[in-house]
Formats: structure tokens, C-alpha cells, sequence
């Protein structure tokens, strides 16, 4: 597996960018537009949970699993975003992630943060 495989985030110069942080460097808040999410349920194949069992027992990476998590929060980012723009937002503050098993069948994974409007100072 590639360095791809394992990472994940914005292309450079997004039409929305998504941080960590209460603010951007350079930037005001102009318009707070609400909180925003992408939300996504993924459930392990039967594959993988033998494969993750296996590898359990002995040590090391369950690189199958990993690949899927990347994936599952890469697309609920994507989710996010799509969402902060359809709200006319530029921006979104607080990004974060949680992740937490949905009903033993999947793991559930929901960006979140602030949808804003930014303006350079």
C-alpha cells in the first residue's frame, strides 16, 4: 500500500477549507452559518474480520482495516464539505472527527464543525 492509501484531507487551494482551529490566519469570520456534518456507516466484510482476527492473534497492522477507516473518513469529509457548500459557506472551523461502532455491524465516522463565511483582512 502507498503513502495514499493511508492519508487523507484537502487538495491545496480548496473552494472550502476545513481546519482545526477558531480562525484563519489572515481571515475574519464574517457570517457563522451553523454546524455541519458528513456522516457515513461502513460495515467490515466478512474477509476482513477473518483476515483482522487472524492478524490479531499474532501482532501487528490490520492494514485492510486501516485502508477502510481512511476511506470511510475521507468520504464523510467529503460529505462535509459538500454540505458547507450548499450552504454558502467557505470555510469550516473545529473540523473534527468521531468514530464509534454503529450496532456491532459497522463503524460510524462523523465530520464535524462550523460552517462559516471568511473574508481577508
Amino acid at each position: 500500500m502507498s503513502i495514499e492509501d493511508y492519508g487523507g484531507g484537502q487538495e491545496p487551494r480548496p473552494n472550502v477549507l476545513v481546519v482545526t482551529t477558531n480562525d484563519v490566519p489572515g481571515h475574519r469570520v464574517q457570517e457563522v452559518l451553523g454546524e455541519v456534518f458528513g456522516l457515513t456507516v461502513r460495515s467490515r466484510h466478512l474477509g476482513s474480520q477473518i483476515g483482522a482476527g487472524l492478524k490479531s492473534m499474532i501482532g501487528g497492522e490490520l492494514k485492510g482495516l486501516t485502508k477502510t477507516l481512511v476511506q470511510t473518513r475521507n468520504q464523510a469529509m467529503e460529505r462535509l464539505v459538500e454540505q458547507a457548500r450548499a450552504r454558502g459557506a467557505n470555510a469550516v472551523l473545529m473540523f473534527r472527527f468521531d468514530v464509534s461502532e454503529a450496532a456491532d455491524v459497522g463503524t460510524e465516522v462523523c465530520a464535524y464543525g462550523t460552517a462559516v463565511v471568511l473574508a481577508r483582512e
